[in-house]
């Protein structure tokens, strides 16, 4: 069987990380963090895939989180869920190439954003090793 891929859900609200966390287990292998710092720390010890983020927390905002995300690994996915729906926000998420929900968030809208972006995060991957293979494959 294969292993579930590994969910980080970011926010400093606790009914908001609990309500995530019990819709995506079923699915996902899922960690949670209530701030930025806690995010990046639990990334440096846990693989993970996709990161949900909230963009207003305490210390780091969430657009600081995304930058340091993409900084390390830019194949992590991130879905921005916030309550704060600007356009300008939209446009800062997006230029790091995270997925926008807005709060109060729609379930199916949510797993569905989360899927694909799993799957964009796939496909790169595999592109990626195949190119490094092809690249291997030339040189011998």
């Amino acid at each position: 069987m294969a292993q579930k891929r590994s969910i980080l859900i970011v926010d400093d609200e606790f009914g908001i990380r609990e309500s995530l966390k019990m819709i995506l287990k079923p699915i996902y292998q899922v960690h949670t963090a209530a701030d930025g710092k806690e995010a990046l720390r639990c990334m440096q010890k846990d693989k993970i895939d996709l990161v949900t983020l909230d963009l207003k927390m305490p210390g780091l905002s969430g657009i600081d989180v995304l930058r340091q995300i993409k900084k390390n690994d830019p194949d992590i996915e991130v879905v921005v869920i916030t309550a704060y729906g600007t356009v300008q926000n939209a446009q800062e998420a997006n230029r790091y190439g995270a997925g926008f929900i807005t709060k109060p968030f729609n379930v199916p809208d949510l797993i569905n954003s989360i899927s694909e972006s799993l799957e964009r995060r796939s496909t790169r991957l595999r592109l990626k090793n195949f190119a490094q293979y092809n690249v291997l494959v030339i040189r011998t």
